[in-house]
């Protein structure tokens, strides 16, 4: 990591001013590492679609070039407690560029003027004394193909016999971003979910992150019914599969095989070169399905400060079990009505 070699003061930006906007924009865009979740628009669009609090930190340099970023959700949750989290709903935004140690900082005096007893931060370099984690989620990401033959080639033995039988099922898939496929992706992702005994996020969500940021949704449908969908980020080149799911008729049609290897040739139609399948918890089955599909698991470092207890809102913690049990039993309308109310805290 290069050194500071000048001074840098660290203010709060204006995300409602677009020079601010712009300039962070184009430092993301710029600068090694940046993700989606460290956009302005992801920040507002969770902002917009949860109501909690975006905050974001902007290191500059003397002669006022950025020297970094912290993009900031201000979670509070009656149920998991209140934090500073870079970057809510995100699974990457920590601090982007030099400026660490000024940041990270920055973010702790932030979170006692709020009231938020820790802060965590998800990816990018640790600051210096503070807690971190490397074990317990893995990242998945790889270049793409240059084509559906050889992305084919690319999927090992096993996996790449499963897709192989998804393209003869009678399928259909479609993209797009209107509000009828944003619905249709929310009611298929809402039972995924479920099923997991997880909480859905508010559909507003969804709504706020297609219209602000570049972003669209690819959906299989089998006899003109929506099977299996995934909404999909889309920056510097690679495609951020993010909330994807199948209902229970996906697994025999192998919907869900059909939906990735079709991303991917529509992300490569897009320009895009790299497919990040994301974040999974590790030793558990959405990494091995991954790991299927020839990935690589790469550990992910988070860190924490906190001057009290850290908030636990990983679904496999032994406190939550009962809870999941139970939310894998409500009829889907109780956990639609529910879930959004309570996801809107984990963050």
């Amino acid at each position: 990591m290069a050194l500071i070699e000048t001074p840098v003061g660290v203010r709060e930006a204006d995300l409602s001013d677009a020079g601010d906007v712009a300039r962070i924009a184009a430092f993301v865009a710029a600068t090694p590492g940046g993700t989606p979740f460290h956009l302005p628009a992801w920040s507002r669009a969770v902002a917009t679609g949860c109501g909690q609090s975006a905050r974001y930190l902007i290191a500059e340099r003397a002669d006022g070039a950025i020297a970094g970023v912290l993009p900031l959700t201000a979670m509070r949750s009656p149920l998991f407690g209140a934090a500073l989290v870079s970057t809510g709903f995100g699974v990457d935004g920590g601090v982007l560029g030099d400026a660490v140690d000024p940041l990270a900082a920055g973010a702790w005096d932030l979170a006692q003027r709020l009231g938020c007893p820790g802060v965590e931060l998800r990816g990018g370099p640790a600051p210096i004394g503070w807690t971190t984690d490397d074990t317990s989620y893995l990242g998945f990401a790889r270049d793409l193909a240059a084509d559906d033959e050889t992305e084919l080639k690319a999927i090992p033995r096993k996996q790449r016999a499963e897709v192989r039988r998804s393209l003869g099922f009678d399928l259909e898939v479609v993209t797009g971003t209107s509000p009828a496929m944003l619905a249709e992706h929310y009611r298929v992702y809402a039972e995924s979910v479920r099923n997991l005994g997880t909480p859905v996020f508010p559909a507003a969500l969804f709504r706020a992150v297609v219209a602000m940021m570049d972003a669209d949704v690819l959906t299989v449908r089998h006899r003109g019914r929506a099977v299996a969908s995934v909404l999909s980020l889309y920056h510097a080149g690679t495609v951020y599969p993010y909330w994807g799911g199948g209902t229970q008729a996906a697994r025999g049609l192998r919907a869900n095989d059909r939906m990735y290897f079709a991303l991917m040739g529509h992300a490569r139609a897009r320009g895009c070169t790299r497919f990040d399948f994301g974040r999974s918890k590790t030793d558990t089955g959405a990494a091995a399905f991954k790991k299927n599909w020839g990935f690589v698991g790469v550990p992910r470092r988070y860190a924490t400060r906190s001057a009290g207890p850290v908030r636990a809102v990983n679904p496999l913690n032994p406190k939550y079990a009962l809870m999941v049990r139970t939310w894998k039993r409500l009829p889907l309308p109780v956990a639609n009505l529910l879930g959004p109310w309570i996801s809107r805290g984990l963050g």
